[in-house]
């Protein structure tokens, strides 16, 4: 990392982070780190596959076809082929409609699925090879979750900006970027326009806007790319000039955060997975919920009371305290705690539908709920005392926010659940090519495989 002139006022942030991203190549990435990076691919094309048919990614296409344009990238699920900046938008969009794909506490926010849609397009549209995907893909992680890290906690948690849009959008510029082989003056100035373009609001949880989100980051990043590969200009010091960046969207801009070095020597190795469709600051509530279940085999009508206690910026997040739909289920602490002791399937789509949300048992638990909102805890922690009507209470707890140790077993997991995913939507027959070819990706010249495999 190169040093920055001014620890304090960050004089230099942008340029260093741009060049660290610029200047990685394959052969500097380790084989772990390329493992976690094809399953990254994995399971956001897996995600992004069964979103597809959802109504708000039916309208973008909607919309997208309309505008028309040179057929360059597939659309997830379809067979359409769009320009690459409207492909990237719709599905950046399919990929987080279900809000099951991964996630990093360090943007905070998901990180795979604001890149991924835009370099996917782009290796399309360029012909490039997997290993130029990959390289391209963890220069783009890394350095949005050095971002991420420099304006935390108050960007996400006080302004209320959703960071898989505002500081995806850099991850984004910087991958694309990378696959363009731009020199240090046109990669930092992608920076730049991407960041003028940043914008999401947590505000918008629970609507069509959330999902919308990660295909703005994607479409932006990928434009900001290209016309910098034009000559566009802009200020190459976006993150920390005056007026910039940091300084307009978080209170707490803290350079030195950007530069530290990850556990492990990589963000991406941090990286969570996702096994519930719900908003993953429900994870650590469902799996308490889940492991009370399992050790004591009560009956919902036999629960008096349930004290879930969690950490005070859940509120902010995903506290829709009586949801009427199933997107807004996945934003309701109360109810998939609720479907967590009630044995529901999280990890199954339907799970999540108008009808579950008013299921009477449900709403019965849900209501038994009482929230109690710490500080000095992980967003991602959660402890649940049960108490029953016999008088007996039950305590557990989880912490969502562990990255896996076992990586090989994650791949196996990811597979499994890429597998219910796209197995609907494709066949059988395409969905294990598509694993196949996913676990061989740097070895690919190209993406056609894969891209084709992603029609219908």
């Amino acid at each position: 990392m190169n040093a920055i002139s001014d620890i304090k006022s960050g004089a230099g942030l942008t340029r260093a982070l741009s060049e660290q991203a610029r200047s990685l190549r394959w052969d500097d990435i380790p084989d772990s780190i390329r493992c976690w990076a094809r399953q990254c691919v994995l399971d956001t094309i897996g995600c992004g596959i069964a979103g597809t048919a959802d109504e708000l990614v039916l309208i973008l296409l909607a919309e997208m076809q309309e505008q028309g344009g040179k057929p360059e990238a597939v659309v997830f699920g379809h067979p359409a082929r769009l320009p690459a900046a409207s492909a990237a938008v719709v599905n950046g969009a399919a990929a987080h409609a279900l809000d099951f794909d991964d996630v990093n506490l360090a943007m905070p926010g998901h990180p795979s699925v604001a890149i991924l849609p835009a370099l996917l397009a782009l290796a399309e549209q360029r012909g490039a090879s997997g290993a130029e995907v990959l390289t391209a893909f963890v220069a783009g992680y890394e350095l949005q979750c050095r971002i991420g890290r420099c304006i935390a906690p108050g960007h996400y948690d006080g302004q209320g900006f959703h960071a898989t849009a505002t500081v995806g959008s850099f991850g984004a510029a910087a991958a694309c970027a990378h696959l363009l082989g731009l020199d240090a003056d046109r990669f930092a100035t992608a920076l730049g326009i991407a960041g003028t373009q940043a914008a999401g609001l947590k505000s918008m949880f629970g609507t069509m806007c959330k999902p919308l989100h990660a295909g703005t980051a994607a479409h932006h990043g990928l434009l900001a790319a290209k016309l910098a590969g034009r000559g566009f200009s802009s200020r190459t010091d976006v993150i920390e000039c005056a007026q910039g960046f940091a300084r307009t969207h978080s209170p707490d801009f803290n350079p030195q955060l950007a530069l530290e070095t990850p556990p492990g020597g990589w963000w991406i190795a941090a990286n969570l997975f996702k096994y519930h469709a719900a908003c993953y600051m429900t994870h650590a509530a469902i799996e308490s919920a889940r492991q009370l279940r399992e050790q004591h085999r009560f009956t919902p009508d036999q629960v008096e009371r349930i004290d879930l206690r969690v950490q005070e910026s859940c509120d902010r997040i995903c506290n829709i305290p009586a949801p009427r739909t199933g997107l807004e289920a996945k934003f309701s602490l109360r109810l998939t705690t609720a479907m967590g002791l009630a044995g529901v399937d999280t990890s199954r789509l339907s799970s999540y539908s108008d009808q579950v949300a008013a299921d009477p048992v449900l709403v019965s638990l849900r209501d038994k709920v009482s929230l109690d909102l710490r500080t000095g805890v992980p967003n991602t922690f959660s402890e649940i005392e049960l108490s029953l009507r016999d008088g007996s209470t039950f305590t557990a707890q989880h912490d969502a926010g562990v990255p896996a140790i076992d990586v090989a077993n994650q791949g196996r997991r990811l597979e499994a659940k890429f597998a219910a995913l796209v197995d609907p939507v494709l066949g059988g027959a395409k969905t294990v090519t598509l694993i196949a070819d996913i676990a061989r990706l740097d070895q690919l010249p190209d993406l056609h495989p894969i891209m084709a495999a992603c029609l219908v």
